[in-house]
């Protein structure tokens, strides 16, 4: 029987190769290492990060050559009479609470305890040379309108750029990161530079929609540095509308959650919200440990902190007392019916980037993914589910020819998910062998 024919549609493209060129000095592939503004919050006595040199040996001992940061360019390089404080910031995390420990001990990323005082600059610098010692690259970002400035113990970061006025913070970044380069190059780092993002995730932070200015000022700062990658980069991009985006970002670094059953379980206890009466509900309370304080009891970090954050301190109580167990056992009763969505929305989210990057003629990168924000010690995403979930991910991105992936967002030093050595360092030689260019 003769092969029907039934439209252009039925002919497959080949979708590795990369969607957009890449400077010719940087890896063909990028496997990244998310370590945000932990790589100098958790970089205390005994922390993840106290010897900067050894984490990267680490990290590249794992197959990782890409780190991502926050490099902070507004508290070193905004021109806001910082300097003193960027050269002895004093961390702090969120506070010690009243019945000992600190707030945001068991939650992710926030679990700063502080207790020391680092020059930031000469942190980045240490960095670079470690990078350059162990063939790793960076990629640049700012953290800093989403969170960066609440683990300081002085509001005087965060008050600085909060004084400046909505429609003029793009142009601050900016201008910020053209003298970081600058100095990075001088410094004889430029080759180091993988990609610079204006701000993280600018859909949620404390700016204006990137189409109100913030595009402009990407295309401007490629302008001065034709040879560099330049964005800024998304949290949830629109997946269904994504010719809506503004035109003018030098890459596609977008980041692809997939909630599924763990957004059913946050509706459930109502964990990200903000001054809800009665809280904690009877669903959450019947997650929590059997020490948890009552809410008035453990109190709340200091104003000024969850005004510098998009946390809220219904989940730092939430993530501080749920009991991983409990919580962990939830999602995988309730998993079944949400698995087919979730695999079908990782995959129709990375194909709608990488689609999006092929026509802007720019590589793509996914620097952040798979699940969503669990508490610390809760291995559900790091558990035989969350790998599964990762792992579709990461090779539907191969198959379509995005640039960069994480391995999941919690693959870092600062993350348990650290310790699954052996998983990391074969899912990176999978991503390191794919046919890139």
């Amino acid at each position: 029987m003769a092969d029907r024919y039934l439209g252009s549609g039925t002919i497959e493209r080949d979708e590795r190769p990369l969607t957009g060129p890449v400077p010719a000095h940087l890896p063909p592939r990028l496997t990244i290492t998310l370590w945000d503004f932990s790589w100098y919050t958790q970089a205390g006595p005994g922390q993840p990060y106290e010897d900067i040199d050894t984490a990267v040996a680490d990290a590249a001992s794992l197959g990782y050559n890409a780190i991502r940061i926050c490099a902070a360019p507004l508290l070193l390089f905004g021109g806001l009479g910082l300097d003193d404080l960027a050269g002895a910031l004093e961390i702090e995390g969120l506070g010690a609470s009243p019945g000992g420990g600190f707030y945001g001990q068991r939650t992710r990323w926030y679990d700063t305890p502080g207790g020391y005082t680092i020059d930031v600059r000469a942190r980045l610098r240490e960095l670079f040379e470690a990078a350059a010692r162990h063939g790793i690259v960076v990629i640049l970002a700012s953290w800093e309108y989403q969170q960066s400035p609440a683990f300081a113990a002085s509001p005087r970061w965060f008050e600085a750029i909060d004084a400046v006025p909505l429609e003029q913070r793009y142009r601050l970044l900016a201008r910020a990161w053209d003298r970081m380069i600058e100095w990075l190059t001088a410094e004889g780092h430029r080759a180091r530079i993988a990609l610079v993002e204006l701000h993280n995730e600018v859909d949620f932070s404390i700016l204006p929609a990137l189409e109100d200015g913030g595009a402009d000022e990407v295309r401007w700062l490629r302008e001065r540095h034709p040879d560099l990658l330049v964005t800024a980069s998304y949290g949830k991009p629109p997946h269904l509308d994504m010719h809506s985006l503004p035109d003018g970002l030098g890459a596609a670094q977008f980041h692809v959650y997939s909630y599924g059953v763990l957004d059913a379980l946050q509706q459930r206890i109502d964990i990200r919200s903000e001054g809800s009466e009665g809280f904690p509900n009877a669903e959450l309370r019947a997650l929590l440990r059997d020490d948890a304080p009552p809410v008035d009891a453990y109190g709340r970090a200091a104003d000024w902190k969850f005004r510098a954050t998009v946390i809220t301190d219904q989940m730092v109580y939430g993530y501080d007392w749920v009991d991983p167990q409990k919580w962990d056992a939830w999602l995988v009763e309730h998993y079944p019916p949400y698995e087919h969505v979730m695999l079908r929305e990782i995959a129709s989210r990375t194909i709608a980037i990488a689609r999006w990057a092929r026509w802007q003629q720019v590589p793509a990168i996914v620097g952040e993914g798979w699940v969503g924000y669990t508490p610390l010690h809760g291995d559900f995403e790091e558990g035989g589910i969350g790998r599964a979930l990762a792992e579709h991910g990461v090779r539907t991105a191969l198959a379509h020819g995005v640039w960069g992936v994480v391995l999941c967002s919690n693959a870092a030093p600062h993350h348990p998910m650290w310790q699954l050595r052996e998983w990391q360092a074969a899912l990176n030689a999978e991503i390191l062998a794919a046919d890139a260019r």
